[in-house]
């Protein structure tokens, strides 16, 4: 299964950039693709911050409220993915990256992910000898339960 991500992230998608950006500097010259990959990058960059905020103080809100910020984290971890890729020079990159900094487009892909995983997160209350077990499984259902380790 690794193979052909690895196989498309290093081989396929770097000869698609080259490939759209030799087409697009013929069509509008160099100089202005490169204007262009440059104000895709600053600006992907300006909005992965700005966002970023955004998730860190949702973040902040659901660990005062005691709930674990699982959706949030996971949108830390498409948003540092969207910065990645926003980086990189190159159409496709961009239109991926911007496809992630929209919050429909990430939280659906969040959601697909999660139903095609298998999850097992683990909370420990201190002060207590209890824990709560959640299995999050392929299927999207959730599994709980409570117990106490005998003293």
């Amino acid at each position: 299964m690794a193979f052909p991500i690895l196989l498309i992230a290093f081989i396929i998608v770097p000869i698609v950039e080259i490939t759209l950006l030799i087409k697009v500097g013929s069509a509008i010259g160099v100089g202005t693709t490169i204007l262009v990959v440059i104000f895709t990058a600053v600006l992907g960059a300006y909005l992965v911050k700005q966002q970023g905020f955004a998730t860190l103080h949702a973040v902040q809100k659901e660990m005062n409220e005691g709930r674990v910020p699982a959706l949030q984290m996971a949108e830390g971890i498409a948003l540092l993915l969207a910065g990645a890729v926003l980086l990189t020079p190159g159409f496709m990159t961009d239109a991926f990256g911007f496809a992630l900094l929209t919050p429909v487009i990430r939280k659906s892909l969040i959601n697909w992910f999660i139903s095609r995983s298998n999850f097992n997160v683990q909370t420990a209350h201190t002060g207590t000898n209890s824990q709560t077990n959640q299995t999050y499984n392929n299927n999207g259902s959730v599994i709980e339960g409570e117990y106490s380790e005998p003293e």
